[in-house]
């Protein structure tokens, strides 16, 4: 089955930028229509013309430096404060000293925020309260003195800049950490699914050997020993851990950026549709191993139906190695409209309390991966109930709508 690679993005940040390009555009305008509103009263109205013709065109040409963190460079974020500073700066130039006491906008007015802002966006708080800080500077220069007004518009200048900042550094710090979570989530669902396969196959042919050469004796016996020592090593590879950290995370300028490689559950679109359980069981029947089943045909998607009847064979080679070959089976399989329930029950000697946990403690994770594993990755269930000396049954079950529940342990 061929692999896919699933890639995500994640950001928080991103809908920022976006906020930031629409409210540059918007305070040019006011700034232009705030002068505009008070041109009778200024004394050197080209002056003002000549910067907001400046501004006008910066605002518009770099609208794409203001759509991510990867556009907007050092370079820009210098060059726009400059022009925010100047505007600052020339206000006493146009507009008269009373105007200007009686607290009278700057040239840029609140356009001067959105290049604040843009320093918290990029470098976060510490590049915010620099910015803000020269521009504090700058206010007080044009108004010629400390004033409560001047105080008061560069605090609220400052503190939100500051906010602001903080809030992208935490944002990013979590959507790597959540980056980090998915991968962790993939790489440990992998070697899951190979865990399932390898016991499936080899841990079992080397547990066999195993067992007959001891019995056999000899230079079987030696074989035997060898084949344990190797189904020990292989069961501590299966379960030693997480797959190492990918490389592929990255603070890209849309976010976090997640790629995983994962098998798809479901089949090519020619694989004829929805599948019957029952075909897949029926090598199970035997002598000794009662298969019980509906008379209409068991539907369901074909990973599905592949994966309970793999979770069966697991369940029904439990039952060859913990209750022996001359242990009596039935497998009932239940089709309701809600669910596909299959109950696999054996008369064998049960399961000691505790014996699952020193199982999965010793690495052997038949029941957790091969069982309960494969239901919760198709979306279902499995529960195990035994008492010593009264057999052991294991029921489990497929809910048709697709839901995903996690497996009870």
């Amino acid at each position: 089955m061929a692999k896919r690679e699933r890639v995500m993005r994640m950001s928080v940040e991103q809908p920022l930028w976006s906020a930031l390009t629409g409210y540059r555009v918007l305070t040019m305008l006011y700034a232009i229509g705030v002068f505009l509103s008070m041109y009778g009263t200024v004394v050197r109205p080209w002056v003002a013309i000549a910067y907001y013709v400046v501004l006008a065109g910066w605002t518009l040409a770099t609208l794409g430096k203001v759509s991510g963190a990867a556009r907007c460079t050092k370079r820009f974020l210098v060059a726009d404060l400059t022009i925010a500073l100047t505007g600052i700066l020339l206000t006493p130039v146009v507009v008269p000293y009373e105007r200007i006491v009686d607290g009278a906008p700057t040239l840029p007015s609140i356009w001067t925020a959105g290049a604040v802002l843009a320093f918290a966006l990029k470098g976060g708080w510490r590049w915010a309260a620099v910015a803000s800080a020269l521009v504090g500077a700058a206010n007080i220069v044009q108004r010629g003195g400390v004033s409560r007004d001047t105080v008061h518009n560069v605090m609220l200048v400052w503190v939100a800049s500051i906010a602001i900042g903080y809030v992208v550094e935490v944002a990013r710090a979590s959507e790597l950490t959540l980056a980090r979570a998915l991968e962790i989530e993939a790489a440990t669902r992998e070697r899951e699914r190979l865990a399932r396969d390898i016991h499936d196959g080899v841990l079992q042919v080397l547990a066999m050997v195993q067992r007959r050469g001891n019995a056999l004796g000899g230079e079987a016996a030696e074989l035997g020993r060898m084949a344990g020592e190797q189904e020990v090593a292989l069961r501590t590879l299966v379960t030693g851990g997480l797959a190492p950290p990918s490389r592929a995370s990255e603070d890209a300028s849309r976010g976090a950026l997640v790629r995983a490689v994962e098998v798809p559950d479901d089949d090519p679109p020619d694989s004829g549709g929805p599948h019957d359980l029952r075909p897949l069981l029926t090598p199970h029947a035997g002598s000794r191993v009662t298969l019980s089943e509906p008379g209409a045909p068991v539907l369901l998607a074909p990973g599905t139906a592949r994966e309970l009847a793999a979770a069966v064979s697991a369940a029904m080679d439990n039952v060859r190695r913990h209750a022996g070959e001359d242990a009596r089976a039935w497998i009932l399989v239940e089709d309701e409209p809600d669910a596909v329930i299959v109950t696999v029950r054996d008369d064998g000697p049960g399961i000691p309390e505790g014996r699952l946990e020193r199982a999965e403690g010793e690495g052997r994770m038949g029941v957790a991966l091969s069982i309960r594993g494969r239901l919760r990755d198709i979306g279902g269930t499995a529960e195990l109930f035994s008492v010593p000396g009264q057999g052991t049954e294991v029921e489990l079950r497929v809910p048709r709508d697709g839901t995903r529940k996690t497996a009870t342990r």
